[in-house]
């Protein structure tokens, strides 16, 4: 009789079957982590989503629950007069809490606009105009954020249009939005040209301002003539030091 040996049965083949369809297993199961690592990718993201949306829930809701009234401002200054020495409740000064609360509401206006919104609306017809913009000797009423007194001067600003330009006064309103926040000047500088920049996707910007801090001139080292210049640049008033030279040559007349 024939006696049945491994080659009958392919020895060769049989090893390289099993090998094949560990492989190939593996391969499915590496493709598997992958698509699970995919769908945690995604879930992370959509978590990350969910948490920012709902903390701002959060905000929003505290911001309306813990909204000051004017009546509670009032009383804060009656407080306040009582601690200066002051009597609130003599006759020249029974109506000063509600004038002051009224006189901040315009100091610190700017806390409820938007500086963007005032650039949205913008000109194409210029006829090809692409040199810069200066506004200059815009009048600056801020307040420092560190005493609370108040930064008095003027501030230039210059564009270089894109495609598009803006009106005029447009330009000073986004001072005024800024400066009618608590501030220090560097930053105030910065957040105009920011603005200004992404807003009118300008090719440069370049602010300066030039004031007197009364937090320096009223109290503390009292140096009455010190004022303070500040000044940004960005796109091409950055990179190019003939625009540059420029501007500074344009606010100096």
């Amino acid at each position: 009789g024939i006696k049945p040996s491994l080659s009958n049965f392919g020895e060769s083949r049989f090893p390289s079957s099993i090998s094949s369809i560990f492989s190939l297993f593996l391969n499915i199961i590496i493709d598997l982590c992958n698509i699970l690592a995919q769908i945690l990718n995604i879930l992370k993201k959509a978590y990350y989503v969910l948490y920012k949306s709902a903390m701002k829930l959060v905000k929003n809701e505290n911001e309306k629950t813990q909204q000051i009234s004017d009546k509670e401002a009032e009383e804060a200054f009656r407080v306040i007069l009582k601690w200066m020495g002051e009597d609130p409740s003599r006759e020249g000064l029974l109506e000063t809490p509600k004038r002051v609360v009224k006189a901040f509401k315009e100091y610190f206006k700017g806390y409820g606009e938007d500086p963007k919104a005032i650039l949205e609306k913008t000109f194409g017809d210029v006829e090809g105009y692409d040199d810069m913009v200066v506004q200059k000797n815009i009048s600056v009423q801020s307040h420092c954020e560190h005493h609370m007194a108040p930064i008095i001067g003027i501030a230039h600003v210059a564009y270089i249009p894109k495609d598009r330009v803006v009106g005029l006064s447009k330009l000073a309103r986004v001072v005024e939005v800024f400066s009618k926040r608590l501030q220090t000047q560097e930053r105030l500088t910065m957040q105009i040209a920011t603005t200004l920049m992404e807003s009118l996707d300008a090719k440069g910007v370049a602010v300066t301002i030039d004031s007197t801090h009364q937090c320096m001139t009223m109290r503390g080292i009292k140096k009455e003539q010190a004022t303070t210049v500040t000044n940004y640049y960005l796109g091409q008033f950055k990179d190019d030091l003939s625009y540059q030279n420029r501007y500074l040559r344009f606010i100096a007349k």
